[in-house]
């Protein structure tokens, strides 16, 4: 009898109206609901708007991760053809998303804002070694925008207020800086409107 119960309440929500007279239930995944501005999910390395990489290579990023799911190794930039602007750059860069608890303590502590999340998260990995992103993965295209990996299931927008877009409006969570746009542009986007209430300076 217990189990009827259960579903019995199950059939009950599933034709379950909200006060507007929406139904509650989603038809997933021909329908998906929007996310939170503030959403984590899959990483972006980005570049600034003249195409070089802001990654520097400090290795913050790995430093701070409770997971150990990030690896990185910086390496000297060449004099003649620079990665980035400056003395390093990030040669070897992986994400292990088996272990990545998508806490943002990367993106916090990445100097450059290098490192952001976007609101992708449905992967749908056949073997272990798709699961461990690449830097070659990682990095935005030639047009700024995050790459589309054939296991991932990208919508419009899952781009957009990046998680680094959100956290330098009010930098250090001070609220001298409340309204300021202090953050670089990215390669693709230019430099971030403030949060929505917020104005720039």
């Amino acid at each position: 009898m217990g189990y009827l119960k259960g579903f019995i309440v199950t059939l009950g929500k599933l034709f379950k109206r909200t006060e507007s007279g929406r139904v509650v239930t989603t038809q997933y995944p021909d329908e998906k609901r929007s996310k939170p501005e503030r959403f984590h999910g899959r990483h972006v390395l980005n570049r600034y708007e003249d195409g070089m990489e802001k990654c520097i290579g400090c290795e913050l990023c790995a430093g701070v991760c409770p997971a150990r799911c990030i690896h990185v190794r910086g390496a000297d930039n060449s004099l003649d053809d620079p990665v980035s602007p400056g003395e390093r750059y990030g040669y070897v860069y992986e994400i292990n998303y088996l272990r990545c608890i998508h806490c943002d303590l990367c993106v916090e502590a990445c100097p450059t804002e290098a490192i952001t999340e976007s609101k992708l998260f449905e992967f749908s990995f056949t073997n272990r070694s798709d699961a461990i992103y690449t830097k070659e993965e990682l990095v935005v295209a030639d047009d700024g925008h995050p790459q589309k990996l054939s296991w991932e299931d990208w919508r419009a927008g899952d781009d957009k207020h990046t998680s680094a877009w959100m956290r330098a409006t009010s930098s250090s969570g001070r609220a001298d800086y409340e309204g300021q746009v202090g953050w670089s542009g990215e390669l693709g986007y230019g430099i971030r409107s403030p949060e929505k209430g917020q104005k720039d300076r």
